[in-house]
């Protein structure tokens, strides 16, 4: 059982996750509707993790976003899961690049990835034990992202797949079993891929952070952002 603070100013998803989490054993220590609210809750009573919106009241623009980020400089290894209409990347590269997102315990799925009741609760589930937990539409959207002549194309086609899903997280059995290969297979593309991009050969938490940050570079990259 996780002992959850939940922040949602929607209260019909808000009321609809208190069910569900509720069904399937959680507890729900506080259910509110704006940031302010849930730092305040999380300081009373911190909880196992947090679940939060990004837009929230007053501004409705990342409110949530940073009330997450401030609770993970006050609250040491707090999970984090952040929930997302949209697929901003901006938004993931800023929960991902704060201080501390080493550590893990940090996740960013679009809300439709709630209806799938058995992922969002994998998600949670990961998030709570310390790991960094990515919505595979995210993914998708930073692989489009680059342009023909950057480093990424050097991969073959089963190795964009395997990094497709090392960044959302998953580990070597799980990765093996989702692609119907060996774990000796994976630990080879995923050697190839860290030498041809050019990246230290991490695990866990760190390997997601290193290929995420390397897509963003690339995004940035391609869009003449420096």
């Amino acid at each position: 059982m996780l002992r959850i603070a939940l922040a949602e100013d929607a209260v019909l998803l808000r009321a609809g996750l208190v069910e569900l989490l509720g069904r399937t054993g959680h507890e729900v220590t506080a259910a509110v509707g704006d940031a302010d609210e849930l730092a305040r809750a999380v300081d009373a009573d911190r909880p196992d993790v947090v679940i939060t919106d990004v837009r929230m009241p007053p501004g409705f623009r990342d409110e949530g976003l940073r009330a997450a980020l401030q609770l993970r400089a006050r609250h040491e290894r707090l999970p984090v899961l952040v929930l997302s209409q949209y697929v901003a990347t901006a938004y993931a590269a800023q929960l991902l690049g704060g201080a501390g997102a080493a550590a893990g315990g940090l996740g960013y799925l679009l809300k439709d990835r709630v209806g799938e009741v058995a992922d969002f609760l994998d998600a949670l589930r990961r998030v709570a034990e310390g790991q960094t937990v990515i919505d595979p539409e995210v993914v998708r959207v930073l692989l489009q992202q680059q342009s023909a002549d950057r480093p990424l194309n050097r991969l073959t086609p089963r190795e964009r797949e395997v990094l497709a899903l090392m960044a959302q997280g998953l580990n070597n059995q799980t990765l093996a079993a989702r692609l119907s290969i060996t774990e000796a297979s994976v630990v080879k593309h995923s050697s190839n891929i860290f030498m041809k991009l050019d990246l230290d050969p991490t695990e866990g938490n760190r390997r997601v952070l290193a290929v995420l940050a390397h897509l963003r570079g690339e995004e940035r990259d391609a869009s003449g952002v420096g």
